[in-house]
């Protein structure tokens, strides 16, 4: 019997990448989109690309569309999937103070909430079957925060550590769990949070100069940011591999942007990362590295 895989955000991006890559290799591949035109792309995505696929309507913010989800994945397959990659997410970018309440629940109800509830609704056939794996696609925003993306960095840093006590908990009943952590890669999620900047720079602000530096620093990073091969192919190694890693750290920035938010003093990372978020009285030589090196989308 084949193994089974579910993929939430499959429309695009590293949750295509990885449902069309695994359905390729074997899998029997449940991608998630979040309505049914959505979905009939995705299907013919993967026939152009001669691989089959099965889609379920999903929108992981909503409890009834997550059981809804499940419950048809799991009488498609006897049980339920034998993995679970969790990579549906949104950004939300702006200053702490220019965000309100409304936004800020959204961002946590799809970026941690939403993906804590998938696991708890696949947990309990993963252990009848004694085994199951659970990745969770997170970021470098996850471990180094930046101006203009605390809640951004404060949902995925709450996505880690609920990957790691989830890990503990389940790993006794035979479940893998593991976390992707990538630097920044070409996807949608860059003219999004564009979009996001430029609103919020269009408002009365303290930060209306760093929001239109950053925005447009995102509209050029499009054109030579590498694209999410690496990300997709981190994925289906902690899928296939026999003892995953319990973290993946992906991406030469994300390597040494970890590395240097160890050895840099706070002040030194503080001055740099607000460089590349644009702020003024920098000298032209650290804003021009901190933008090549620090810049975290």
């Amino acid at each position: 019997m084949r193994r089974s895989v579910l993929v939430t955000g499959a429309t695009s991006g590293v949750g295509l990448g990885v449902a069309l890559r695994l359905a390729g290799a074997g899998f029997d591949v449940f991608a998630t989109a979040r309505d049914e035109p959505k979905a009939e792309k995705l299907r013919a995505v993967a026939a152009e690309c001669a691989v089959g696929l099965r889609t379920v309507l999903l929108d992981v913010a909503d409890a009834d569309s997550c059981r809804r989800a499940c419950a048809e994945v799991a009488e498609a397959t006897g049980g339920g999937p034998w993995a679970l990659v969790n990579n549906a997410g949104v950004p939300l970018v702006g200053a702490v103070e220019d965000l309100e309440d409304a936004a800020v629940r959204q961002l946590l109800e799809v970026n941690v909430v939403g993906a804590a509830r998938m696991a708890r609704l696949v947990l309990p056939g993963m252990r009848e079957r004694g085994e199951g794996r659970i990745v969770n696609v997170s970021s470098l925003a996850g471990r180094i925060a930046a101006p203009g993306m605390g809640w951004y960095c404060a949902g995925k840093a709450a996505l880690g550590a609920l990957n790691d006590a989830l890990r503990m908990e389940a790993g006794p009943g035979g479940v893998r769990v593991a976390i992707v952590e990538a630097g920044a890669y070409a996807s949608a999620i860059q003219g999004r949070a564009a979009d996001g900047l430029a609103a919020l720079a269009g408002r009365p602000t303290l930060f209306g100069d760093m929001y239109r530096v950053a925005e447009a620093a995102l509209r050029e990073s499009g054109t030579r940011l590498p694209s999410a091969e690496p990300v997709v192919s981190a994925v289906c190694r902690a899928l296939i591999a026999r003892r995953p890693r319990h973290r993946y750290v992906v991406g030469r920035q994300a390597k040494a942007g970890l590395l240097a938010d160890v050895l840099v003093p706070v002040r030194v990372k503080d001055h740099f990362k607000r460089a590349a978020m644009g702020a003024p009285g920098a000298h032209p030589a650290v804003e021009y590295a901190a933008r090549r090196w620090c810049t975290p989308w």
